[in-house]
This record gives structure tokens, C-alpha cells and sequence, in this order.
């Protein structure tokens, strides 16, 4: 068994063969944890069972307990019921038009990147739950993922594969940088195609309303066109604009994070005056005037941006671009790499253009911009 503290470790990038997803899995039913790909992030799995893994999965990720995890189950699962016969999920706890709209959900978009938030069964450990009643469940659509899922027989538990609070990863070799000496295992499934975590669902108590936890790789549209109705964004943000209530993965005030300070821009560049940055300005005094300055576009030229922005505030810029051509899936699926790669620049601050979307993959990078974004000390460099 691997003690990520006392034992020397470094980890291999495996090719997803036969051969060599059968060696993870038997890691995995040693109570080993690996980095897995999904088509969301990159995860770190552990036997959903075991206390053990489970236990390794927060050590090596350094994640507070009070965090719960998302169970990734077999595309074999094919309704609630089988996830009760699964021993996940209490099934009493579910009224029959609760079910109704459950079953729908599983029906459209699994596999997917989309999570449930369900009444937990006796045979899921409170430590994957963090105490709670409910339990995160999700069926990935990574093969890679799915091949692991059945060649170790049981669920995974699979957080993103990185220190707490910190970038997720969306390549294998994300993973090596945030865990490499943490862990042994890791399988490469490429880059991930979709770029942010899971949508996160959940019921609101004895009741049919939808509430979205988290905003994720599935947008809020597509779940409202699927059940006809409407449903709850306001459960995701408290005043500040974040959430406030631990109910699911990702529900932090600050998370997915750069080491340094991420400051949002009161606009996109393109609309900025001088005016627009008076108070930035003044953040900025504490940096010395020829140090660098990382940013963050939604899109666009990001030599043309910089230069603006540069000559805006007086300073060089170091700018990095989601997408040239302002695509938003093409920009969620950039969003934590180009994160890492300003990180990566070590900058003593990186600006971000603000995302206002309220629909969409926008949604997802405005949240994970919004979180990334939350106070944190600034330093001379």
C-alpha cells in the first residue's frame, strides 16, 4: 500500500492498452489510487469502497474531508434501480415523481458529464460523502474511464487529479505535474474534450424542483429541454456570487485556482478605458513597473489584446487566449490548461477577462473564473 508521504515515488504515464488498464485495476483493488481521464477533467480514482483508498484520495490530493466525492459508476448502470442493486443510492428516499425525472436525466445524458446528487445508501462510505445523506454519482463518457470502471469491478471514486483548490488537470501530463510524486499510475487518455468538471444536479428536499450545484460541462438548457421545465441557477451563487453551502464538490468560495492572485477585469478588453482601471491601477503599485503581467482572454488575438491592455495600465503583458476565434466550447475546453500555462509564467498576478454568460458552457468558465478568482494575498515580486 502507497503512503504518498513516507514512500519515494514517481509516477509512469501508461498508454490506455489492454495490458495496461488490467495492471491499474489491479492497483485500484489494492487500494491504490491512479490518475484516470474522463471527458470532463483528469480524476484521481480509488476503490469507491474501500475506506482506505478513499482516505488516500484526500490525503494525496491534501483535500479537506468536509469535500465529499463524485462516484463514477459502468455504463452496465442503466437506472436508479440498478444503482440501488449497486448498494449506492437509497432508492425508499426517492418519491415516485422525483424518480420520473431522475430517470429521464440518466436516460439523456449518461454517459456524460453529468452528476447526480442522490440519497445514499448504507453500503457507500462516509468518507466519500463527507458525512452527508447524499451521495454524487456519475456515469463518465470517457472509454478509457469506462475500460477502468470494468476491469476493477467496483466504482471509483474520482476527484479531479490535483492538489486541493488548485488548476484541474485535462492532460496526463497535468497530472504528473500536480501528483507525479504521489502516486504510480497514470493513464493518458489525451486531452479531455470537454475542459470543466461535471455538472452538478441535485432535488431540493420533498420536492420536484431542480437545482443546479454546481455548473459543469452540461449546460442548464440542455437539462430544462430535456424535462420540459424549468430549473433552479440560483442555488449555485449566494451574494458574493458564490456558493456558501457544501452540498457537492466544487461548492468552495475558492477553487481551481492559480498559485498566484487571478484579478477579474471590470470588462473585456476590447471595451476597457483608462478609466475602467483606476482601481486596478492602484492594486498594481505593490508590483514593481518592468515585472510581467499574465492575462487571461475569453477570446481573440492575444497579441493584439495584450498590447491594448498594455498600454492601458503601462505594463507588459503576458497573454494567453481560450480561443482565437471565440468559441465557447473551444474555450472551456482551453480554460484550465491556459490557467496552468500563465501559472506556469510565474507572474506575481494574472488578469482574467470576466464571462457574464448565464447559459451555456459560459456558465461553467464564468463560475470557475468567479472561484478562481476569490481574494488572495498579492506580493512583491
Amino acid at each position: 500500500m502507497i503512503d504518498p508521504i513516507k514512500d519515494q515515488i514517481k509516477a509512469q504515464i501508461l498508454a490506455p492498452s489492454p495490458e495496461n488498464i488490467a495492471q491499474v485495476a489491479k492497483a485500484l483493488l489494492q487500494d491504490e489510487v491512479v490518475g484516470m481521464p474522463t471527458e470532463t477533467v483528469y480524476g484521481l480514482a480509488g476503490n469507491a469502497r474501500s475506506p482506505i483508498a478513499l482516505a488516500r484520495i484526500f490525503s494525496t490530493k491534501e483535500r479537506p474531508t468536509f469535500d465529499p466525492l463524485i462516484i463514477h459508476v459502468s455504463t452496465q448502470v442503466q437506472s436508479l434501480e440498478h444503482l440501488a442493486q449497486l448498494n449506492l443510492i437509497d432508492l425508499q428516499k426517492i418519491s415516485t415523481s422525483q424518480r420520473g425525472i431522475l430517470e429521464t436525466l440518466i436516460r439523456e445524458f449518461w454517459p456524460g458529464p453529468l452528476t447526480l446528487i442522490l440519497p445514499k445508501a448504507q453500503g457507500v462510505p462516509d468518507l466519500a460523502t463527507s458525512g452527508l445523506p447524499t451521495v454524487g454519482v456519475r456515469m463518465p463518457a470517457h472509454p478509457v474511464a469506462q475500460a477502468l470502471i470494468d476491469a476493477a469491478g467496483c466504482p471509483l471514486a474520482a476527484p479531479s487529479a490535483n492538489r486541493f483548490g488548485r488548476i484541474s488537470p485535462t492532460t496526463a501530463q497535468a497530472v504528473m505535474s500536480e501528483l507525479g510524486d504521489r502516486i504510480h499510475w497514470i493513464l493518458d487518455g489525451g486531452s479531455c474534450s470537454v475542459g470543466v468538471e461535471s455538472t452538478i444536479i441535485g432535488l431540493k428536499p420533498d420536492s420536484d424542483e431542480i437545482q443546479v450545484l454546481r455548473p459543469g460541462g452540461l449546460a442548464p438548457e440542455q437539462l430544462e429541454r430535456a424535462l420540459g421545465k424549468s430549473i433552479d441557477l440560483n442555488s449555485t451563487t449566494n451574494s458574493h456570487g458564490l456558493s456558501s453551502l457544501i452540498q457537492a464538490p466544487g461548492m468552495l468560495e475558492s477553487h481551481y485556482a492559480p498559485s498566484q492572485p487571478l484579478v477579474l477585469l471590470p470588462k473585456v478588453v476590447q471595451e476597457l478605458n483608462s478609466y475602467d482601471l483606476e482601481e486596478l491601477k492602484k492594486q498594481l503599485l505593490i508590483i514593481p513597473p518592468d515585472a510581467p503581467i499574465g492575462a487571461l482572454y475569453l477570446g481573440g488575438d492575444p497579441q493584439l489584446l495584450s498590447q491594448k491592455l498594455g498600454e492601458l495600465l503601462k505594463r507588459v503583458i503576458l497573454g494567453r487566449s481560450l480561443s482565437f476565434k471565440g468559441d465557447l466550447s473551444e474555450a472551456a475546453q482551453n480554460l484550465f490548461q491556459e490557467m496552468r500555462n500563465l501559472e506556469a509564467l510565474q507572474t506575481p498576478i494574472i488578469l482574467a477577462e470576466p464571462c457574464f454568460h448565464q447559459t451555456g458552457l459560459g456558465f461553467a468558465i464564468a463560475d470557475r473564473l468567479k472561484r478562481a478568482s476569490a481574494p488572495k494575498a498579492l506580493h512583491k515580486s
